[in-house]
């Protein structure tokens, strides 16, 4: 691989992370707050073996939780764009290459 297509690949990746980012940030806080509270929920209601009663250590268990689930779902967005980013790069590197080859160009390519 040349300097010209790691930078093509690079900034697919780049792209695609920024734009992952702003996924989460329009889909995707609400679910990581759902998932993430009703999760721990669920989890400490299964520890307990019964309903959990609302006492401080519970409530920052259940905040922890939440913060969790967006952290999560935010890791999550931001890496599927990355890889998108990058098979979109990887995609237009190899188009270039073609309508390069289409016109008569040759690559030179170092061994």
């Amino acid at each position: 691989m040349n300097a010209k297509t790691n930078e093509i690949i690079s900034s697919g990746t780049k792209i695609g992370a920024v734009l992952g980012g702003m996924v989460f940030l329009f889909f995707g806080i609400v679910p990581g707050f759902y998932y993430g509270g009703y999760g721990t929920l669920m989890l400490m209601s299964k520890i307990v073996g019964g309903p959990v009663e609302a006492t401080l250590m519970v409530r920052v268990v259940l905040v922890l939780g939440t913060v969790l689930g967006i952290a999560c779902v935010g890791a999550l967005s931001i890496v599927l764009g990355s890889v998108a980013g990058t098979v979109a790069g990887t995609v237009a590197n190899a188009l270039s290459g073609l309508r390069g080859a289409a016109k008569g160009e040759v690559a030179h390519h170092r061994h």
